[in-house]
């Protein structure tokens, strides 16, 4: 890596807590330089502009995420296990999420969808991954016999993270973690009742 791109990727990472916390819009160029240390011109030597910087930063944030529920998932024997996996994974890791200024998704859905339109895409693009990786193991457990066949894993996607995310939302904004529990504890329900075979 050369030295440029070390630059780059030392942006990214010492601002990747404050972007998540202050918020994309509301972080200043003042802001990245007292975090980083580097001046104005080192920041626009190694990015266009702010834009790029918000965009490359939510990527990181969203990445960082990504990986730990793949490191999860990847210890898990059959897509019944995984499912409920990932319900946990979110239970556990609502103190990490405290700890980082909130959900790097949520956050960044919140700004895009507003005022900042050029991060909408990529917002869009890792909220359809996340949501494909949700069909795959519904998928993989229909092929199995472990779910039923007549379910959509499109539309069980989407409510899994709209139960997640509305979970967090409530639970960050009231204080109360058992807003995320209660959601997790539908989504237990829902593969129970819902998507799995007895």
């Amino acid at each position: 890596m050369s030295k440029a791109e070390q630059t780059r990727q030392r942006i990214i990472q010492e601002t990747a807590v404050l972007f998540n916390t202050k918020g994309y819009s509301a972080t200043s160029l003042s802001d990245i330089e007292a975090v980083t240390g580097l001046t104005k011109g080192s920041v626009y030597g190694n990015f266009k502009s702010k834009d790029e910087v918000v965009v490359e930063v939510f990527k990181y944030n969203a990445a960082s995420r990504d990986k730990a529920l793949k490191t999860a998932l990847s210890k898990t024997t059959n897509p019944l296990d995984a499912l409920v996996t990932m319900v946990n994974f979110y239970r556990k890791s609502l103190a990490m999420v405290d700890k980082s200024g909130g959900c790097p998704m949520l956050n960044a859905a919140t700004e895009a969808d507003d005022h900042l339109l050029f991060l909408k895409e990529t917002v869009q693009h890792h909220f359809l991954a996340w949501q494909q990786v949700v069909i795959n193991i519904i998928e993989s457990g229909q092929a199995q016999g472990l779910f039923r066949s007549e379910i959509s894993p499109k539309s069980y996607a989407s409510l899994f993270i709209m139960l997640i995310e509305g979970g967090i939302l409530l639970a960050r904004s009231l204080n109360d973690k058992n807003h995320l529990d209660l959601a997790l504890d539908r989504l237990l329900k829902i593969i129970e009742d819902e998507i799995r075979i007895d």
